[in-house]
């Protein structure tokens, strides 16, 4: 992401000056079209069809004044079934600019979605914020006129850019989380209104919990008959209910017997230490020797 050129949606490529440049990878990429956005664009290859618009990368630039032109080049050339590079110095931001103005127009996403689907491809992508500014006033302004104007001049369209804008979000929001660039794996769906059925305030709630109980019992082959009101799902509770009560009395006969140990240890320690004492209050008598003594 951001390391060359990179793949936005079908037909559109963003990069900086270099990989303009490089005929190599421009024809590895099949670009046909390039729309060179810098301070001095001009068109470097005779056989590639260019759009080339002088504009520096200021927050005082103005970019709406070329957008209309932007998207017809851009949308020309998907339609002849040609790929086309956007291109400024760095790929940073005035080429994401008209890019994400094309993406409005030709998707329902606005201008913030449109940026971050881009940065889903590649995440250096980043306007400056007079551009972001540019692009919101055309989101509120400018895009309902425009997406209707380019809907008549060109109303057959086989692009379904709505959907690799949208995984291309879920590229970017996986970014976000984890750092990988790749698209999360798809989550398992549940069926359609899984839980409608479910009511807490149902009072035939019982019926529900009785049938989870059979199929859970059922399932693994206990062998118990499900009755009508439920006995089987009982008896295994009861079952269940003796099991507590036989370890509990174990846990409390256990805790007894410790008890008692203790208790005895503390006794075993208490008589040690009378004997003790009571030896070392006896003191043998030994003779008086009178060296004098005949």
């Amino acid at each position: 992401m951001g390391n060359g050129m990179n793949k936005i949606i079908t037909g559109i490529y963003v990069g900086n000056f270099r990989d303009a440049k490089d005929i190599e990878k421009l024809n590895e990429n099949n670009i046909t079209h390039i729309l060179s956005i810098h301070d001095y664009a001009k068109p470097l290859h005779e056989d590639k069809k260019y759009l080339c618009i002088n504009a520096s990368d200021t927050p005082q630039q103005s970019l709406t004044e070329y957008f209309e032109e932007c998207i017809e080049f851009i949308h020309k050339a998907r339609l002849e079934k040609g790929n086309v590079l956007v291109h400024c110095l760095a790929g940073v931001s005035r080429s994401v600019t008209v890019t994400a103005a094309y993406i409005m127009t030709v998707t329902k996403l606005g201008w913030r979605d449109s940026i971050n689907a881009i940065r889903g491809a590649r995440s250096v992508a980043n306007p400056n914020f007079g551009f972001q500014k540019q692009l919101q006033v055309y989101e509120n302004e400018g895009l309902d006129k425009a997406r209707l104007d380019l809907k008549a001049r060109y109303p057959q369209s086989d692009f379904n850019d709505d959907k690799e804008c949208e995984n291309l979000l879920k590229c970017f929001n996986n970014f976000l989380m984890t750092g990988e660039t790749r698209a999360p794996p798809e989550l398992y769906s549940l069926p359609h209104r899984a839980y409608s059925g479910r009511n807490k305030d149902d009072k035939d709630n019982i019926n529900t919990a009785k049938a989870f109980g059979e199929m859970e019992f059922g399932a693994n082959g206990d062998g118990n008959k499900k009755d009508n009101d439920g006995s089987a799902i009982v008896s295994v509770n009861n079952e269940e209910s003796a099991n507590d009560k036989t370890a509990n009395s174990k846990y409390e006969a256990d805790v007894e017997s410790s008890k008692n140990a203790v208790k005895e240890g503390a006794n075993n320690d208490s008589n040690k230490t009378d004997d003790t004492t009571n030896n070392e209050g006896t003191t043998n008598s030994v003779p008086d020797t009178d060296d004098n003594s005949s």
